[in-house]
């Protein structure tokens, strides 16, 4: 008697050991690509990662503690486009295993004390609205509360459009949960990744004492054609790259991901020793 074998189509089966790079088409085997932080060995493009592998790359092991987990967003203006909202936070949920849009906790990056927040732009494309914006508010005052650092990872789309200007809101608490912060005197490392734009951009993702990067990052307040229809003027290509801002001032230094959680640490013990003893290290 044979024993009847499923057929696994090759495609079907490849999926999972491969993925295709989207900028240069090379075919990744996936657990190399995993040990290499998710970017091409070959072109070096930074694909996308999720909010809790973000922390377990910066984070010192076993060294994060989560805070506020339990916030969930409500449904303010009972807003419906193709479903309700109420449906879309739970496919979000459901996908990603998170209940909103950022994780924040306390950790120490090289040593060093922090409150470590870090954007998951596979939930609803990390928009932010009530809930994000209360806990990186809260965040940031946790941190002056507890004479720490703050490192926020952005990784979003911007404004929760089902939350309206509920959602705008948060855009003026978060900046004011940020200057407090910085106005104890203590460091804020704001870290932009794939993408980075809308209300995020344009509020406590820009006030960071440095602004690091990371390559090929898509980083801008609205869209490439909305903004040169809004200026009328055509504007260079990669405009809105994390290259470009860097030789333009908006942003410091754009940081491979290999060399993210020392490049972090570096500047955070920079800001916490005289300057006298300051070494550019990096």
């Amino acid at each position: 008697m044979r024993l009847r074998v499923p057929f696994v189509k090759r495609s079907e089966s490849a999926q999972h050991l491969w993925t295709q790079c989207p900028h240069c088409g090379e075919m990744l085997f996936n657990k190399q690509l995993a040990r290499n932080l998710n970017v091409c060995t070959k072109c070096e493009h930074h694909f996308r990662v999720g909010a809790r592998e973000r922390i377990e790359q910066l984070a010192d092991r076993a060294s994060f503690a989560e805070i506020d987990p339990t916030l969930v967003s409500m449904d303010p203006l009972g807003f419906v486009d193709q479903k309700p909202y109420p449906a879309r936070i739970a496919e979000s949920q459901a996908k990603t295993a998170e209940r909103d849009a950022v994780v924040c906790g306390d950790a120490t990056i090289g040593g060093h004390p922090v409150t470590l927040a870090a954007m998951e732009f596979s939930f609803m494309g990390g928009s932010m609205g009530t809930v994000v914006g209360e806990k990186l508010a809260r965040a940031a005052e946790h941190a002056r509360d507890g004479r720490r650092g703050l490192v926020i990872v952005s990784a979003s789309g911007g404004a929760r459009m089902q939350e309206g200007t509920i959602a705008l809101m948060q855009l003026v608490k978060t900046v004011a949960a940020v200057t407090r912060h910085g106005k104890a005197g203590l460091p804020f490392v704001s870290v932009l990744t794939d993408p980075t734009t809308g209300g995020v951009l344009a509020s406590y993702a820009s006030l960071g004492d440095v602004i690091l990067a990371e390559p090929g990052a898509l980083i801008g307040f609205s869209g490439a054609r909305v903004t040169s229809s809004t200026i009328g003027a055509e504007l260079p290509e990669g405009f809105q790259r994390a290259e470009f801002l860097l030789r333009h001032g908006f942003v410091d230094q754009v940081v491979p991901r290999a060399q993210l959680r020392d490049r972090i640490a570096f500047f955070l013990g920079a800001f916490s020793r005289p300057a006298r003893e300051m070494r550019w290290g990096v």
